[in-house]
């Protein structure tokens, strides 16, 4: 090796040792796995426990009493033909998916009242629930939907009193499970807020139709479903269907009650009076990763006189108001 090779590897050597040194030096910290579904639950529960707030209905006859004012907003979501036959003095048609930036755009959390007005209640429900899960504590959804405005908007509730399901409820209780984990969300955010956010923006993307099951599918085979009965145990124990499990309303959903006993493995499907509450929980659920489903028009469209005869809340044509249907913008 001639003296200039030498010279250049002598160079080279102490060089080596000093960038290996630092490199054993040097510990670089694993990456903390964030468990978002328990971050978003209990940033849900530390900024005004929303669960505990849906039901935010709206009667017609508040609504009218307060047209004209300027603290009410009414937002129509229903399609544009139904809202061109006639709608609620004042209100906007808005599409569904559309209605939380609409909110923002418009500064709405500057009004007392806004309200989410649908068909039957359910979709509005949904939809007011995603709203109050983003913190929009002003809004509600009108109750019943346009069909207690006026009986020429009733229809789609008339046509849903039905008792054919009789026979198939049963007074056998079914146990909550253990509680397990919650389920895998994968938004990529680490703070309860940014997690929201992108699971919210997730499911307004696919609206209600995809949150909504009828009574006829479940029962081909129930034992597919993970059915929740979001009533009093007082009315579960007269009947219910064949599995469904009781949960009570506004008190098991928290993360210390009974939100982990719910099933991960299968499709949750929740079932109230009129499916108008079950779409808001179904909300929620859906918010926190669940492939839930709400039953449309809940008992009404399975044991309308029995529900009637035991005290159930339930739709009748004496709700329906006669307001005036206006047709201009």
């Amino acid at each position: 090796m001639n003296l200039r090779k030498l010279y250049y590897l002598m160079l080279i050597i102490p060089l080596f040792f000093f960038y290996t040194g630092c490199s054993d030096d040097e510990t670089v910290d694993p990456p903390v796995a964030v468990n978002e579904a328990e971050v978003l639950v209990k940033y849900l529960e530390a900024n005004g426990d929303a669960v505990s707030t849906f039901g935010p209905m709206i009667t017609a006859a508040d609504v009218f009493g307060a047209i004209g004012s300027d603290g009410l907003t009414v937002i129509d979501i229903r399609t544009a033909a139904e809202y061109n036959d006639g709608h609620i003095e004042g209100a906007v048609n808005v599409l569904e998916a559309d209605v939380l930036g609409y909110y923002e755009t418009n500064g709405l959390e500057s009004k007392t009242t806004v309200v989410i007005a649908c068909v039957t209640g359910q979709t509005a429900g949904f939809v007011s629930a995603l709203l109050r899960l983003s913190g929009k504590t002003n809004t509600f959804d009108l109750k019943w939907g346009m069909c207690s405005w006026n009986e020429a908007t009733a229809v789609a509730w008339t046509g849903v009193m039905n008792a054919g399901k009789t026979s198939d409820f049963v007074t056998t209780a079914t146990a909550k499970p253990a509680a397990g984990d919650l389920l895998t969300l994968d938004t990529g955010e680490s703070d309860g807020a940014d997690i929201l956010s992108a699971r919210i923006a997730d499911v307004a993307a696919g609206g209600f139709a995809a949150a909504a099951i009828t009574n006829e599918t479940v029962f081909i085979n129930p034992a597919n479903y993970f059915i929740i009965n979001y009533w009093a145990d007082a009315h579960y124990s007269l009947g219910h269907i064949e599995g469904a499990i009781q949960y009570t309303p506004g008190e098991c959903m928290g993360l210390e009650q009974d939100l982990k006993t719910i099933a991960t493995d299968k499709e949750v499907v929740v079932y109230c009076y009129t499916g108008q509450t079950s779409a808001h929980i179904v909300a929620y659920l859906k918010v926190l990763g669940y492939d839930a489903k709400s039953l449309k028009y809940g008992v009404n469209d399975m044991n309308y006189e029995w529900a009637t005869a035991n005290g159930m809340t339930h739709f009748s044509t004496d709700y329906v108001e006669n307001y005036a249907l206006v047709t201009t913008p």
